[in-house]
């Protein structure tokens, strides 16, 4: 299956971007805990270019620990600083301010060494759908929305969200990009949420669930469905899981739609433990390979 979704909205919250860049001091680029790698934009790199970014790893309690981590370490090393964050619950949010202070702190110092006065760090906030960015900035907003439209060079159309005196948010709309070129990062999209379902086959996607936790999470699928591994028919599969959870359809048969949606809520919803769908060790053997 082939998944592309680039809706009309999207290449608009492109062109938004690009216009705006100009009166920010630095980019939040909002990615998940889950897929860190995969829930990046591309594209993003080709629009905000040179303009100083900070990497936000959201939904970390979602993801398994050890591995986002890694993903911080990671980043790190490739030269762009990231923090990890549960927005939903508010846990380090203190971490964003700090970091965007600590990556800024040439700039205002030049500023204030030419006799400007201090003022709040403008940030804007991109990344796809789904990775939390209405709640990240509600978090840091205290639900309390602000305009602030004094700020210069900001259009009576334009709202910022002000998060204290230390920062003000400038929010984008989610932007996926047009086409993927690896099909398992729609997969994995489309697993944790960034897709809509409505566009999916969500067997196919189901399938590519429980292949993925048999290679990486198979005690975790073993405790959840008591199989570490898939059978070579699955339909066999599909019906040890069906009849495990009593769905059932009319005459008693096993409901193969029904199982499939079973299989993705589990997934999502943590049934199955917090997991993370990208790892930075096979991510840096494509690089290895790559180089020869």
């Amino acid at each position: 299956m082939t998944i592309q979704w680039f809706p009309g909205h999207m290449a608009k919250a492109r062109r938004q971007v690009t216009e705006n860049l100009k009166l920010v001091d630095i980019i939040f680029e909002l990615v998940d805990a889950r897929l860190p790698l995969s829930s990046r934009n591309p594209m993003i790199d080709e629009v905000i270019s040179q303009k100083t970014r900070l990497l936000i790893l959201n939904k970390a309690d979602m993801a398994d620990e050890q591995e986002t981590r890694k993903w911080v370490q990671y980043f790190a090393a490739h030269g762009h600083k990231a923090v990890a964050i549960n927005s939903l619950e508010g846990k380090g949010l203190q971490q964003v301010t700090k970091a965007a202070q600590e990556l800024l702190q040439e700039k205002f110092d030049r500023m204030k060494s030419r006799g400007m006065k201090p003022r709040a760090i403008r940030a804007m906030i991109v990344g796809i759908p789904n990775v939390g960015k209405s709640t990240l900035i509600n978090r840091l907003a205290k639900k309390n929305i602000a305009r602030t439209g004094n700020t210069p060079g900001v259009t009576k159309a334009q709202q910022w969200i002000k998060f204290g005196k230390e920062l003000e948010l400038l929010d984008t709309p989610g932007i996926l990009w047009p086409k993927f070129e690896d099909q398992e990062v729609g997969y994995k999209l489309a697993l944790t949420g960034a897709i809509k379902d409505t566009i999916m086959n969500m067997e196919d996607l189901a399938v590519y669930g429980l292949r993925f936790l048999s290679e990486h999470y198979p005690t975790r699928m073993a405790e959840r469905y008591g199989f570490q591994s898939m059978h070579e028919d699955l339909v066999e599969t599909f019906d040890h899981i069906g009849k495990l959870r009593r769905v059932f359809g009319a005459g008693g048969e096993i409901d193969y739609d029904q199982v499939s949606l079973l299989i993705v809520r589990d997934i999502r919803g943590q049934q199955l433990g917090k997991l993370t769908f990208d790892f930075v060790n096979e991510q840096l053997e494509k690089e290895a390979e790559n180089e020869q």
